[in-house]
């Protein structure tokens, strides 16, 4: 069985408790400088009622709504498949132990055993997403429990919420070009082919498909434009571009994207990410983004953080909840109640 990567704590920067004497003059400036470098602070506010609603999961890992109850995956209990899907309905009057449950267990595909780490569900068709843990594949599974290869060709999809889909109805994913994982001979989508990945280009690509059936599967995204970065110049700034660990449709279209310093950044029509949000500073991996039907954002801040947040759609930031195990896919229901997978408890809980 597979298991996820963790990471360790970043140590505290250089210079870390070193003071030095300013002038006056030089210390007002100085101060100025930090008050408007300080990251936005969220909001004091009496926290949710926490509420398990679920056990008997091995790490669930995302979660979906699908309008009558919850879409969990989940590793295999028993580490013989790529993953568990768990369903449960809405509203339970009690703790669910879904080791009494039926579940659908998605089998490996291919010799590298390689587990899956995200989810997403078609609003329309009601088909499932799910995409490999740090894979290059995304797979399709059908009402009738067929699972059919829809993607390929990514560099790199992380596990959490790297997939979605807009309010068109279109497939998001978020990719990331990494010379130390892609190979050699991958190329860039059209546009981009300026690059070669394996020298030059270290950052996000995120791609935006429509669910056309007239296109024969799997789609190669080889061939495919991504909707960022458009024509990135050469040696320009990749360096210096945010690593997004997960990404949500908003109501007007655009998306909202979560980097791993714990900035949020809208990307709208015309290409370019802009701070929408900050986040307590922490190292946010593994994380998760839902969007209400009012436009409000929920972050599931992951192992690292081990919060969720509320973002207004005017970017104010309120803690829902703290001191949660590993909190990982999230989702809202109709009725605005947010479910959260505390991953490392093996639970679901309900936020009120």
């Amino acid at each position: 069985m597979n298991t996820p990567p963790r990471e360790g704590r970043g140590a505290a920067p250089a210079g870390a408790g070193l003071f030095r004497v300013v002038p006056a003059h030089r210390g007002l400036a100085l101060a100025a400088l930090l008050i408007l470098a300080a990251p936005s602070v969220p909001s004091p506010q009496t926290q949710a009622q926490v509420e398990i609603v679920a056990t008997g999961l091995l790490r669930p890992l995302q979660l979906v709504w699908d309008g009558r109850g919850l879409i969990v995956l989940s590793y295999s209990a028993r580490g013989d498949s790529a993953g568990e899907l768990h369903r449960l309905p809405g509203e339970s009057a009690g703790p669910v132990d879904l080791t009494r449950h039926p579940a659908t267990r998605i089998p490996f595909r291919g010799a590298d055993g390689t587990t899956l780490g995200s989810l997403a569900r078609d609003p329309e068709s009601g088909a499932l997403f799910v995409g490999e843990e740090n894979g290059t594949r995304v797979w399709r599974l059908g009402a009738d429990e067929r699972l059919t290869l829809y993607v390929t060709g990514l560099r790199r999809l992380s596990g959490g919420g790297t997939i979605t889909f807009d309010r068109a109805g279109r497939l998001v994913l978020l990719d990331y070009a990494d010379p130390y994982v892609s190979r050699p001979e991958e190329r860039l989508p059209p546009g981009l082919e300026q690059l070669r990945i394996e020298e030059d280009y270290l950052g996000p690509m995120i791609f935006r498909l429509t669910l056309d059936t007239s296109v024969g599967l799997p789609r190669r995204l080889e061939h495919v434009p991504s909707l960022y970065p458009r024509g990135w110049g050469k040696r320009t700034g990749s360096s210096h571009l945010p690593q997004f660990t997960s990404v949500t449709a908003l109501p007007n279209g655009d998306l909202l994207l979560l980097a791993s310093s714990g900035v949020l950044y809208r990307l709208g029509a015309d290409g370019g990410p802009t701070v929408f949000a900050r986040l307590p500073h922490g190292q946010y991996t593994r994380t998760h983004l839902a969007t209400s039907a009012d436009g409000t954002v929920y972050v599931s801040g992951g192992f690292h953080v081990g919060q969720v947040f509320r973002v207004s759609r005017d970017g104010a930031v309120e803690t829902l909840a703290s001191d949660l195990a590993d909190p990982e896919g999230i989702a809202v229901d109709g009725r605005g109640a947010v479910y959260v997978a505390e991953s490392s408890l093996h639970r679901i809980v309900r936020l009120r």
